[in-house]
């Protein structure tokens, strides 16, 4: 019979400085570094878990915002659920740092990503850390890149040589064959 999943929330901690720095943690028994979170206690919401769990791992006490986003991965043979919110920091620690807790970091965005132990952690905050960022307004959302214009693609095209052109017509005639498949409901 498959075990409940672990429920844990956590939290995206920004502070605010010359660069924008996010809050890593080191853990005392693992000695890997990983984003602030933990377990829900019994009748707590993850967001008050989040809030709690921060403050134990970080010694900060923190505004929470809004909701990230999930990262659902497998630990110790039972799949975690971990809900994460944006929160802010401001000023310094107010206790000391949980037992579990060796020391915990204020970097970058990009060094943050690199510190963590985790691939999965890795992947989740260089998702999320960019929306985080924004929404507190300490970075600017991305324009997305223009497309290309019908007279970028023609130039582009005219720069293939004869056998080139002649790949790239059979790959947009397959691909237009897909399309009208699918459309027909055959694909």
């Amino acid at each position: 019979m498959a075990r409940a999943p672990v429920m844990a929330a956590g939290g995206i901690v920004l502070r605010r400085g010359p660069a924008p720095l996010i809050a890593v943690v080191r853990q005392r028994k693992r000695n890997e570094w990983v984003l602030p979170k933990g377990k829900l206690d019994d009748g707590e919401t993850p967001k008050e878990a989040a809030h709690r769990e921060v403050l134990e791992e970080t010694g900060h006490d923190v505004a929470v915002h809004e909701f990230l986003g999930t990262l659902a991965y497998q630990s110790g043979g039972r799949s975690k659920v971990v809900h994460f919110w944006r929160m802010q920091a401001d000023g310094g620690p107010v206790r000391k740092l949980m037992n579990d807790i060796k020391a915990v970091d204020w970097l970058t965005l990009d060094e943050a990503i690199a510190r963590l132990s985790r691939e999965y952690e890795r992947a989740f905050l260089a998702q999320i850390g960019p929306i985080a960022l924004a929404a507190a307004g300490l970075a600017p959302a991305s324009a997305p890149e223009p497309a290309p214009s019908s007279d970028d693609i023609d130039a582009a095209l005219q720069t293939l040589t004869p056998a080139e052109a002649a790949s790239v017509e059979e790959l947009q005639h397959g691909l237009l064959q897909k399309v009208k498949a699918w459309l027909r409901g055959e694909a």
